[in-house]
């Protein structure tokens, strides 16, 4: 059985390294459509502010069918899967739906999950539109001021932090264990590492494998040095 940590392997196989509901939760983000992995660069390919979007065009685009979920639903006790209203798949009605104050655009405005916690609908509310994104979980319908706060874009169907760490909030304790199987950018890792949760995450493609990776080490490494100095100052 693999340890906890990020693979950049198939999830395919690496889900079958595990026993039955060995994961308290999988949160995931797989392919909806085919599309995204053909864009070069998301919105203008340069930001008003000089950042440069250009995103690597990827081969490792598979959109998963019946048996990729009836995997994940073996070594998962429960689970929240986006994209859940794309997949030819019987979810049952569980849902939640991110509203991300869009506007108008060419961009949905909303994504909906199953949420395997509750049979109801739940709401959150989050700005993510290239520069435009929210200030806060509490305030995620304002927009952030101070775009050198902006998350970076690295992967074309990259979803912020914070979503996943009002997931985590809500649906998890720490030191539960987690199964992410298409990580992208990182975001679920980095809310996870510090949501205090034990995970598993798997990317296919080696390109955004590698700067995730690095994404996912660095925030760990800077929160390690936050965490030391508070210490010290004590």
């Amino acid at each position: 059985m693999l340890d906890f940590g990020y693979y950049n392997t198939d999830c395919m196989d690496g889900m079958k390294e595990f026993p039955d509901k060995y994961f308290d939760i999988a949160v995931v983000d797989p392919p909806y459509f085919s599309g995204p992995e053909k864009r070069g660069f998301y919105g203008r390919r340069i930001s008003p502010i000089g950042v440069q979007r250009v995103y690597q065009k990827s081969a490792e685009w598979t959109i998963p069918d019946k048996s990729y979920f009836d995997e994940l639903f073996r070594v998962s006790k429960n689970q929240i899967v986006w994209g859940c209203n794309y997949f030819d798949y019987h979810f049952p009605p569980g849902r939640i739906v991110w509203d991300k104050c869009n506007g108008n655009t060419d961009f949905s405005d909303c994504e909906i999950a199953f949420c395997s916690f509750h049979d109801s609908v739940r709401l959150f509310r989050y700005m993510w539109n290239g520069m435009f994104q929210g200030k806060s979980i509490q305030e995620g319908h304002i927009q952030q001021g101070n775009k050198k706060k902006n998350e970076k874009r690295m992967h074309p169907t990259q979803k912020p932090v914070m979503l996943y760490r009002w997931l985590f909030d809500r649906y998890t304790e720490r030191g539960m264990k987690l199964l992410d199987t298409h990580v992208g950018s990182a975001s679920s890792l980095i809310a996870a590492h510090d949501a205090g949760l034990q995970y598993v995450g798997f990317e296919l493609d080696k390109h955004y494998y590698e700067l995730s990776k690095k994404r996912l080490e660095e925030h760990t490494a800077q929160m390690s040095l936050s965490d030391f100095v508070e210490v010290t100052t004590k």
